[in-house]
């Protein structure tokens, strides 16, 4: 099984290893050799879409009589490119029968395609996971789809409009992590900020925050990513006083320029991203506040690059991702005048690089000294030393046993590295 994309195509694909193995099948490496295998495909960016297809070749270059299952958004958007690649049949399984793609690959059907209009999608299918596979971390979906439509992105016509899974089902998740032993879960979903608005009563995502980390105290949760305008008072009061709702935010940003916000079809102004910031720092003051930047979106000047770069300077962010635009088919934006050149978007990548390491090293360097809660993780570092997340997003390298895996234990932070910090275990074992 491979799976490229975003954290909702992890969990979904945690989902068809749990029914796998729970039908007594062994879910081997992708590149060996095997009967069926699962490719979980992503349409984010050109890249993504290619690397789609490169697995799909791979794996009938591996097993040619092997069983092919292909899904998720590339799927879902382009059927008839991967048809063209075929050179033994294809299953392929469109996001909204993803609850089917199990009984799919072990059936004895050779071919077909299951596959439904994304578009006139109700309900959110049910993938139960019963432990995340080889991480100490799980991720929870809660909500699929979008009803943003911004001009550059393909998900809403890969995903389908929101729909949110029933409280009842995501606490059971939840409560199916914690006995498993997984000690901190991801809240996850495609637009995790209109959860609930689409359940009957409707539901707020800061009630289900409550109810969550009421239910299962002893699991850390954190969330995925929320636009600015989601970010209210009642969620940062929370997260300072809940012992188990971590302090870290991811905000998508994409750019610095109210013009290039406006062409994008993005829902604030750079005025209303500012204050959201500052009023993070202002309630939650150690908080890492993450965003998402895509640059040489089409008819970005350089005076709009300039406006996105002196933003994230001054602003009290702690780390960025940065994108170069990727031209989509089928989005508003691919049509767009004025496409940038690759060159110089790279240019602009590399630099926003560089300012997030700046911004990063700042943060880390802030808390030296300090001690902090950490989750030790299953893999170790190239050196031989735990790892693990602080609760506010910081990378800690220390000495640890083994017997420490899985369990949240107090790191003091000795030393900035290039990308992490050194720590110092808190705690001696008899």
């Amino acid at each position: 099984m491979a799976t490229l994309g975003c954290k909702v195509n992890q969990f979904e694909s945690a989902s068809f290893q749990s029914g796998f193995e729970e039908q007594g099948l062994t879910v081997s490496p992708f590149n060996k050799p095997a009967d069926i295998y699962v490719i979980n495909t992503c349409a984010v960016t050109a890249k993504a879409a290619a690397q789609s297809r490169q697995l799909i070749r791979r794996a009938q270059r591996t097993n040619p009589q092997a069983k092919i299952v292909v899904t998720g958004c590339y799927a879902q958007i382009t059927p008839e490119k991967i048809k063209e690649i075929e050179t033994s049949p294809i299953i392929i399984v469109g996001n909204a029968n993803k609850h089917q793609l199990l009984n799919v690959a072990l059936s004895d059907k050779d071919t077909g395609k299951y596959f439904n209009d994304i578009a006139l999608q109700k309900g959110i299918s049910l993938l139960p996971v019963k432990r995340f596979p080889g991480r100490t971390r799980a991720f929870l979906k809660i909500q699929d789809g979008c009803n943003n439509f911004c001009s550059y992105c393909i998900v809403p016509y890969a995903r389908g409009r929101s729909r949110s899974l029933g409280l009842d089902k995501v606490l059971d998740q939840a409560l199916g992590y914690a006995d498993e032993g997984h000690k901190e879960i991801v809240i996850t979903g495609i637009h995790v900020g209109h959860y609930g608005l689409d359940l009957d009563p409707p539901l707020h995502l800061f009630h289900l925050l409550k109810k969550l980390t009421g239910l299962t105290p002893e699991v850390r949760y954190r969330l995925s990513s929320l636009e600015p305008s989601e970010i209210n008072r009642d969620i940062l009061e929370f997260m300072a006083e809940a012992n188990n709702f971590m302090g870290h935010l991811h905000i998508p940003l994409q750019s610095g320029s109210d013009t290039i916000l406006k062409k994008m079809n993005r829902r604030y102004s750079v005025e209303q991203f500012t204050d959201t910031v500052i009023h993070c720092k202002e309630m939650v003051p150690e908080a890492a506040i993450g965003v998402d930047v895509v640059v040489g979106f089409p008819g970005e000047t350089e005076e709009d690059f300039l406006k996105t770069y002196e933003l994230l300077m001054n602003l009290p962010i702690t780390y960025f991702h940065v994108f170069p635009y990727s031209k989509r088919p089928g989005t508003p934006a691919a049509k767009m005048e004025n496409q940038i050149p690759a060159k110089i978007k790279d240019e602009r990548v590399a630099i926003l690089r560089k300012l997030d390491h700046k911004k990063r090293s700042a943060f880390y360097g802030s808390r030296i000294g300090k001690v902090h809660n950490v989750l030790v993780e299953s893999e170790r570092s190239a050196d031989g030393l735990a790892k693990g997340f602080t609760d506010n997003y910081i990378p800690v390298h220390f000495e640890a046993k083994a017997e420490h895996i899985n369990r949240v234990v107090p790191v003091k932070l000795e030393k900035l590295q290039e990308r992490f910090v050194l720590g110092t275990l808190q705690i001696q074992d008899n």
